[in-house]
């Protein structure tokens, strides 16, 4: 029982980023601007809530407060991700550049930019930035006594603040997106975008800020994610901004279902980190490096379902195009 908890928990916590970060997706895609740089994104903003929680831990102030300490560390992410996704939003929307080369040159600085930033603050080869360990929430933050149980198990091994603040973000995006006159005419900018033009909407407005909240999701996704490797930041997510960005296709570009494509690559996710713990799991005894194998399962599993989904995606008919309000 304590492995099925823990690779539900486990599955939990590895399809929070990618929730978050397809959602992020989801949002710039309706008002019009494909946002390639999500991997990108992530870095920039997973960089940033590392090094404001090493600071919280040098100076001791997280771990006295460490939740209010993680949660202004999810805010820098989240505030750095948005300032970031602006380069995408300013070279797609008001330079109108292809939007597929800006996303790429984006996650390609990232990366770079993430390793100079680590060496000039840490010294140069120190390329990890370690996560401090007070970040989980444990029974004893709600005085409880520590127990191995199933439900115990289950929900604090794996349980940090970035969980419950993506449920509260996940049921925000259903009704800012379906239930508000934001979401209908954020819609509206990625469908026909002369037509909102028309009825006085701003589409430049919506499109900023539709790239915009992808930024602030996409830079909590980043931090989510480093968080769920457990193992410090090393100036990459591990390509699963891309792995969102095929998250938010098969989910058809809509809120639930994009959760629960999110829990379905994060299982398999899940498989491929902890293979050799999982007995069920076939060993493969004649190959040298089974692991290998179990780390392509995410993505080979996200190539065959894309290839049998795809036709039947409706993403926003105006996704990519650059909006020039002289043309009708």
């Amino acid at each position: 029982m304590s492995i099925l908890a823990n690779i539900i928990s486990l599955t939990i916590v590895f399809a929070v980023p990618l929730m978050l970060v397809a959602l992020g997706g989801m949002y710039s895609e309706h008002s019009g601007v494909i946002n390639l740089a999500l991997e990108g994104i992530m870095v920039i903003g997973a960089l940033c809530a590392c090094f404001t929680l090493q600071a919280f831990d040098t100076s001791g102030f997280g771990k006295v407060h460490p939740q209010i300490a993680m949660l202004v560390a999810i805010i820098v992410a989240a505030v750095t991700g948005m300032v970031f996704s602006l380069l995408l939003a300013f070279a797609a929307i008001n330079l109108k550049a292809d939007q597929t080369i800006g996303g790429t040159a984006l996650n390609t600085f990232a990366p770079a930019f993430a390793v100079v930033m680590t060496w000039a603050i840490q010294g140069q080869g120190l390329t990890t930035i370690q996560i401090p360990s007070w970040i989980r929430i444990t029974q004893e933050n709600f005085g409880l006594e520590p127990g191995k149980g199933f439900w115990d198990m289950l929900i604090f091994k794996y349980f940090y603040l970035t969980t419950p603040i993506a449920i509260v973000l996940f049921f925000a995006a259903w009704i800012l997106m379906y239930k508000t006159k934001f979401g209908l005419r954020l819609r509206a900018c990625g469908e026909h975008p002369q037509a909102a033009d028309s009825v006085g909407i701003n589409v430049y407005r919506m499109r900023y800020a539709g790239v915009l909240i992808s930024g602030f999701l996409a830079g909590i996704g980043g931090i989510a994610y480093t968080i769920a490797v457990g193992s410090g930041f090393n100036s990459s997510v591990g390509g699963y901004g891309f792995l969102a960005l095929a998250v938010m296709i098969f989910g058809n570009w809509k809120p639930v279902q994009i959760l629960g494509s999110a829990v379905f690559f994060a299982l398999f996710k899940v498989i491929a980190a902890y293979n050799s713990s999982i007995p069920f799991l076939p060993k493969f005894e004649g190959m040298k490096d089974q692991s290998s194998l179990y780390q392509m399962l995410p993505y080979i599993v996200t190539m065959i379902v894309l290839i049998f989904t795809s036709k039947h995606s409706q993403a926003p008919k105006a996704e990519g195009i650059p909006y020039d309000k002289g043309s009708r």
